[in-house]
C-alpha cells in the first residue's frame, strides 16, 4: 500500500472504497453535490487542509468539475492540490449503463492511473508511512472507553462531541476516528474529552 502525506477528498463512497485499497491516507467524500449545502463538512475540509494538506480527486465529467471548482473557491489555495483523471470511455462494474457522459469515474480507474494522477498533482507518496504520528493514534478502544462506540447512547455522545468540535453530524464512528486522528494527537484529545 502507498502512503500519502495529504488527505484526499473524492465525490462518493465508491471512490473512497477504491482509494482505500490503494492509498494509506485519510479520505473524505463530498457526497456528490452535498458538500455545497453542508457547512460542517466544508469547515472540516478546511481544517484538514490546514493541518495536513488536501488533494481534490473528482471525476472528469461535468459534475466532477462543478464540485472541484466549488471546493477550489472554498478551500485555502496554498494547502490544496488538484489531481485529474483522464477521460476514459466506459462504465463502472456496479452500474448497468455508463454515466451521462460515458466516462469512467474515480471508482472505475485502474490503480496505476489513480497513482499517476496523485503524483502529477504533487501529492507526497511513499511506499513507507509518511506521517508517523507524534505519539499513539486514537483507537477504536479509546472511543469505546469514552462511550463513543459500543454503548446504547454512543450515537448521542458522538453527536454531542461532533457538535462541540464543530464536525459534521453524519460521521460514523469509523469516520470520526479518522477525523480525530487527523486533527488531534491522542493525549491532547483524551485530556480534552469530558
Amino acid at each position: 500500500m502507498i502512503s500519502c502525506a495529504q488527505a484526499i477528498v473524492v465525490e462518493g463512497r465508491y471512490d473512497v472504497n477504491k482509494l482505500r485499497q490503494l492509498i494509506d491516507a485519510p479520505i473524505f467524500e463530498t457526497s456528490g453535490f452535498g458538500v455545497m449545502n453542508d457547512r460542517a463538512l466544508l469547515s472540516l475540509l478546511r481544517r484538514v487542509a490546514q493541518v495536513r494538506g488536501l488533494v481534490i480527486l473528482t471525476d472528469s465529467d461535468g459534475a466532477g468539475f462543478v464540485i472541484r471548482n466549488y471546493l477550489k473557491g472554498a478551500l485555502p489555495k496554498d494547502r490544496v492540490l488538484h489531481a485529474y483523471i483522464p477521460d476514459i470511455p466506459g462504465k463502472e462494474r456496479r452500474k448497468e449503463k455508463p454515466g451521462r457522459e460515458g466516462k469512467l469515474g474515480v471508482e472505475g480507474m485502474p490503480p496505476e492511473v489513480l497513482l499517476t494522477a496523485l503524483k502529477n498533482a504533487g501529492a507526497t507518496l511513499s511506499d513507507t508511512p509518511q506521517d508517523a504520528p507524534k505519539g499513539e493514534p486514537i483507537t477504536k478502544t479509546d472511543l469505546y472507553a469514552l462511550g463513543l462506540s459500543g454503548c446504547p447512547d454512543s450515537r448521542e455522545r458522538r453527536l454531542a462531541l461532533q457538535k462541540r468540535l464543530d464536525l459534521p453530524e453524519h460521521l460514523s464512528a469509523n469516520a470520526l476516528l479518522t477525523v480525530l486522528n487527523v486533527l488531534y494527537q491522542r493525549d491532547e484529545f483524551l485530556k480534552s474529552y469530558d
